[in-house]
């Protein structure tokens, strides 16, 4: 999820089609999305014993042995609540991972996606990992539509790669196929992400007063119920998710994706500026995790290999 939309490339199949995500239970997709729980810690704890980064972090996250992580935790396969309201997905399995090698928890706090920055600034949350994209306009702390400045920013260590897909009901496309093709049609997104971002600008674009209909709303799962009950005539997510919902809503029966994905750019997590300490131990973490295989594990068990990274990076994104 993200706000820059002009500064990306196209990226055909950038990542492979999640047809062989392997999750614990069946999601149900209205499992998941309570944006007023808080306090909801991932799998996986440790302690400082055989942490070999613990030195890294700063004192007071040691003493408190928790990483508070904000996260809007309704976008499967990123970030869900299983059939037993368990935080699952790839960002928990990867803050599990971090965390062994830090010595502390990662604790995922259930948030809308468009007020994690702000808590970040807030000193709710230690960190934002909730496929949030890395942008110059996030780092700087503008606002993406006006240009205008709007915060200090912060700074992000990349861990994955995505595009974005458009989706439709599955034999009803409209004979959509890219975004040039939803002028005059209605198009359901979650607020704040890159999806809401290039609807709007797509729609400046459309001729002869043909503008696209868009709804925003909290999370991605109330986009996919508008989609499902025609009340849109397409929705868009990054592709991991679009990919998940095509293959576990209606057990694959309710949506299909259209054209190629696009806008690729890293996910990252993201941290309050002047945060030095606290970035360069999660920059270091990944990296040991991606070194000694973890990380590879973790995202093949998903089935996005395509978007795996081969090093942390800080403020990679464009």
């Amino acid at each position: 999820m993200t706000a820059s939309t002009t500064r990306r490339t196209t990226a055909k199949s950038r990542i492979a089609a999640v047809g062989a995500i392997a999750v614990a239970g069946t999601m149900l997709l209205t499992a998941c999305g309570d944006q007023t729980d808080s306090g909801t810690k991932s799998s996986g704890t440790s302690t400082t014993k055989d942490a070999p980064l613990a030195d890294l972090l700063p004192q007071d996250i040691k003493d408190k042995g928790v990483v508070k992580v904000g996260s809007d935790i309704a976008y499967p396969p990123v970030e869900f609540k299983d059939n037993s309201g368990k935080v699952v997905g790839i960002d928990p399995d990867l803050g599990a991972a971090l965390g062994k090698q830090l010595g502390v928890t990662f604790q995922f706090e259930n948030g809308t996606f468009d007020t994690l920055i702000t808590g970040l600034r807030s000193k709710r949350y230690d960190l934002a990992m909730s496929a949030m994209t890395d942008t110059k306009d996030r780092q700087t702390g503008v606002d993406s539509e006006t240009g205008k400045k709007v915060g200090e920013g912060v700074d992000f260590v990349d861990y994955f790669t995505a595009g974005v897909s458009i989706y439709t009901k599955k034999g009803d496309t409209k004979g959509i196929t890219t975004w040039a093709d939803l002028c005059g049609k209605k198009i359901a997104v979650q607020r704040g992400t890159v999806s809401h971002d290039l609807a709007k600008s797509e729609s400046a674009k459309c001729a002869g007063g043909k503008k696209i209909a868009i709804e925003a709303f909290d999370t991605d799962l109330e986009a996919q119920t508008r989609l499902r009950g025609g009340g849109a005539d397409a929705g868009s997510s990054d592709f991991p998710v679009a990919a998940y919902a095509v293959k576990t809503s209606g057990g694959g029966k309710d949506f299909e994706i259209v054209g190629d994905q696009v806008e690729a750019a890293p996910y990252g997590i993201a941290v309050a500026k002047g945060n030095d300490e606290l970035t360069k131990a999660v920059q270091a973490a990944l990296d040991a995790i991606i070194k000694n295989g973890e990380y590879e594990k973790i995202i093949s068990k998903w089935g996005v290999e395509a978007g795996a990274v081969t090093e942390a990076k800080i403020n990679g994104g464009s």
